[in-house]
């Protein structure tokens, strides 16, 4: 099997089979696609979001294995909880650890869950969520502070908070001067226009559109700065996707009922006290008993047939329950007590104060497009594709997970990842 010395992994944010067509029309994408093994239907995982996502391609694990199940932690006395971003979130070993031990440089730019993990050359995906809190601090609280500050030095002009196009354009930047400067053997970039953009405007927006075009775009300026640094015969480029989105005209706020029916206390506006709680991931929600309440079974059984209850309301959001035995086959946390699948139309958010609203009238959450939905069919897929040193080109047709990603890759390295829910895809690799 042909080692590559560089492998390159682009993460296309939200970017899913449904693109594909559009993708073949614009030059780059095309041209990469033309000789390329791609596989153009890839599950992704339960709930489909980012961090969970982005996990499970770099473990070869599902969700309730690597540990990271939801972008945030639970904290229902916060509106805005933190963000799982540190490596110390992750069990077991990942393909930038393994890296690592055989010598491999490797950088990461905004690719999540890379916080405090000791790459060298990252800037990672971490958001501000306390008052005293900047972006900057943020990032330089955990990633190389060396590095950062001379990205941001030279290039934080291009930067507007974690605003977009902005923030890919200063990440591209970066990642077209840590091509040619360091010259890492494995790169991880994640980049979040088309997500930014779908969720602001939905699915099929315009703005869409554009943003797609830009990441064309993009991959050709990232292409040609590998080929100025050479060694291109001993390369391997990886273009992916993490999870697609769907269109939201309402939200339901579960939470809302909890409070109403005694699961939950407030006070001045904030969470006083709770039983249960709805943990929103947009097109699915955990449901959560309170781990430091003696939940008696009356209670439990109140609170399934409260959800049981909205299931059967036409006017609600809920189109599924999964017990905590059908969630954890999916893959979720296997702590939720209950998860919920929302109706087509519609995603959950964590607020109580009321019971649904118009996805166009919600200002504090960007909710047009949304995903965390349960994979179902082949318009929900992302995609994978593979091109260079060790890559056998031609389309695969069948279907594969996000976890199968990384014990692939790992596998064109030569490196282990140990026990995984993946599967080694041999047919492409030379």
């Amino acid at each position: 099997m042909q080692r590559p010395k560089r492998v390159m992994i682009i993460s296309f944010d939200a970017v899913g089979s449904q693109d594909l067509p559009f993708l073949r029309t614009l030059p780059n994408f095309s041209a990469f696609f033309q000789d390329a093994a791609l596989f153009p239907h890839v599950r992704s995982t339960y709930p489909s979001l980012t961090y969970p996502a982005h996990t499970s391609i770099i473990t070869g694990r599902m969700p309730k294995n690597h540990g990271v199940t939801d972008n945030t932690k639970l904290d229902p006395k916060r509106e805005c909880p933190d963000w799982i971003c540190q490596r110390r979130f992750i069990r077991g070993t990942t393909l930038y650890d393994e890296a690592g031990k055989k010598g491999i440089r490797t950088a990461a730019l905004l690719w999540p869950v890379v916080g405090r993990s000791g790459i060298p050359y990252a800037v990672p995906e971490v958001m501000a969520t306390r008052r005293w809190q900047t972006q900057l601090l943020v990032n330089a609280m955990n990633g190389p502070l060396g590095y950062q500050l001379d990205l941001n030095r030279r290039f934080g002009y291009l930067r507007d908070g974690i605003r977009q196009p902005a923030l890919d354009h200063f990440i591209q930047a970066c990642a077209l001067y840590t091509i040619r400067t360091y010259r890492p053997g494995l790169f991880l970039l994640h980049l979040t226009d088309v997500d930014t953009h779908r969720h602001l405007y939905g699915v099929s927006h315009e703005k869409v559109t554009e943003a797609l075009r830009r990441h064309d775009r993009r991959l050709g300026e990232l292409l040609e700065a590998l080929k100025q640094t050479g060694e291109m015969e001993e390369t391997t480029v990886i273009l992916l996707g993490d999870h697609y989105q769907k269109d939201v005209r309402n939200i339901a706020f579960v939470n809302y009922i909890l409070l109403r029916e005694g699961l939950m206390t407030e006070k001045n506006g904030k969470i006083k006290s709770w039983k249960a709680f709805v943990k929103g991931c947009g097109g699915s929600a955990y449901v959560y008993r309170n781990p430091k309440d003696r939940m008696d079974p009356a209670t439990e059984e109140k609170l399934m047939r409260i959800l049981q209850d909205l299931l059967k309301r036409e006017d609600y959001g809920i189109g599924r329950i999964f017990t905590n035995r059908e969630a954890q086959s999916l893959g979720a946390d296997p702590t939720c007590f209950a998860m919920l699948e929302a109706k087509e139309g519609w995603c959950f958010l964590d607020d109580w104060r009321q019971e649904s609203k118009d996805a166009k009238l919600e200002k504090g959450h960007a909710v047009r497009g949304s995903h965390g939905y349960l994979t179902a069919g082949e318009e929900d897929q992302t995609f994978f594709a593979a091109k260079g040193c060790g890559i056998r080109p031609g389309i695969q047709q069948k279907e594969i997970a996000l976890w199968d990603e990384g014990p692939t890759l790992a596998a064109l390295m030569g490196l282990d990842l140990g026990e995984t829910d993946g599967t080694v895809q041999y047919e492409m690799l030379l």
